[in-house]
């Protein structure tokens, strides 16, 4: 139980507050008793003060300390003191407790007694100490002190006990959300991606709930994407080894000759092998980030121009118009020309793959501050808003029957956007159902 974080935040809480309590049990004792102490001392002064007074006047009244022995009992009756009077001679003349008789020499050195004087003529000495029994002014503080301290005992200690249950409730309450988060991440561990933590409200935990719920729904989704391009590798592999094993078992069973026909057919089927593994080696590269790429300045228009080039003999028999809007006066870009002529290809491969006969395609290039932006429009079907976003995913079509001829290995369109990524650039596209597509990407400036 002590490893459980309820249980340790509960106990830090109640130390916390244990400190807290005591802390606050001995600062106002402390104050108290420095209040009383103050205040008996200033009692003390007012008293003596008093005293004197009383002596002063009974012995101006009389020219002497005849008869002072009553006024001696009134001030220590009603000042609660001991009080010794001590004439000039150093004989007693009044006593409050009639211990000392008149006359007797009197000598006290363990307390400072009050000396007295009229003018410049002495008069002797008080002798005033403190009666603890008939002491009416500092009894009540003493009780008044003692029971602060009793409440804030009690006080503290039912603070305590109701602290720490709160804080055992409340410590249970906040970690039960991070215990629910674990058990869910161990069981996303042990591979159920449909694990989602169902927390309400604001502050760190829940915060910590939508982290998990976004990690848990993009391993979900990574793991389906996953599947999907174990599924699409082997579909796009099995089509032309099948095709090649049978065009190989047709021939030795002497059903097709071995002719240059049927070789550039098994050509053919080759060359679509070794441009799915190339493609897929590729985008693995560029993921890693282990692209090597040559970056030098080069001409925006020169590298349009020769991307749309091999594209005339496909463009001319679909009938389709090319247009290019680039001017010639741009600024150089900062690229790896293969790559970015890769990503020009594969944009185009598209636009053609989709715009139909009498249809046209345009090319365009502007400045971008420290940018330049190339644009691929078409007039072809479009994309569907529910396909957009899915649209730079590995093996993803739209066109769902996953024919090559409408789709091709599903890999160019991811491919050109890590490249452009790789050259710290951005690609997008927007689309409208039946109205056609623009592909747009930007290019660093050269330096």
């Amino acid at each position: 139980m002590i490893h459980r974080l309820w249980f340790r935040l509960a106990l830090t809480f109640a130390v916390i507050i244990l400190v807290t309590v005591v802390t606050i049990y001995f600062f106002v004792s402390q104050r108290i008793s420095v209040e009383i102490e103050d205040y008996k001392t200033m009692i003390a002064q007012y008293r003596s003060d008093q005293i004197r007074s009383r002596l002063y006047l009974h012995y101006w009244d009389k020219r002497s300390w005849e008869d002072v022995q009553s006024v001696v009992d009134d001030t220590a009756h009603v000042s609660g003191t001991r009080i010794i009077l001590v004439g000039a001679n150093g004989t007693v003349v009044g006593d409050s407790k009639d211990e000392f008789p008149v006359g007797t020499n009197y000598t006290d050195s363990s307390s400072d007694p009050l000396e007295m004087f009229l003018g410049a003529e002495f008069l002797g000495k008080v002798y005033i100490s403190s009666d603890p029994a008939a002491e009416p002014y500092i009894a009540p503080f003493l009780r008044l002190s003692a029971s602060i301290n009793r409440s804030l005992l009690l006080g503290g200690s039912l603070a305590i006990g109701i602290a720490l249950l709160l804080t055992l409730v409340l410590s249970r309450r906040m970690t039960s959300p991070i215990g629910a988060l674990a058990k869910a991440a161990r069981r996303l561990g042990h591979g159920d991606l449909s694990q989602r933590v169902r927390l309400q409200g604001e502050g760190e935990v829940a915060a910590l709930a939508q982290a998990f719920n976004s990690m848990a729904a993009d391993l979900e989704y990574a793991e389906q994407l996953r599947r999907n391009m174990v599924a699409d590798v082997a579909h796009e592999l099995r089509t032309p080894l099948s095709n090649i094993r049978g065009y190989l078992e047709a021939i030795r069973d002497g059903m097709i000759e071995p002719d240059a026909a049927a070789i550039r057919s098994l050509d053919e089927e080759a060359r679509l092998l070794s441009r799915l593994v190339n493609e897929l080696q590729e985008l693995s590269l560029a993921e890693a980030g282990e692209l090597k790429l040559v970056y030098q300045a080069e001409d925006v228009a020169n590298l349009v121009r020769q991307a749309v080039g091999p594209w005339q003999p496909q463009l001319i028999a679909g009938e389709i118009s090319l247009s290019l809007d680039v001017p010639d006066n741009l600024s150089p870009v900062n690229i790896d020309w293969q790559r970015i002529n890769q990503v020009l290809h594969n944009i185009l491969e598209n636009a053609v793959a989709h715009t139909p006969r009498g249809g046209t395609i345009n090319v365009a290039a502007s400045a971008k501050d420290k940018w330049v932006e190339i644009s691929v429009s078409d007039t072809g079907e479009g994309i569907p808003a529910e396909d957009l976003p899915h649209i730079f995913e590995r093996f993803y079509r739209v066109d769902k029957s996953r024919a090559r001829a409408t789709g091709g290995s599903g890999l160019g369109l991811t491919i050109a956007k890590r490249l452009v990524e790789a050259h710290g650039g951005t690609i997008t596209v927007q689309s409208k159902l039946g109205e056609g597509s623009r592909f747009s990407f930007t290019l660093p400036v050269g330096k």
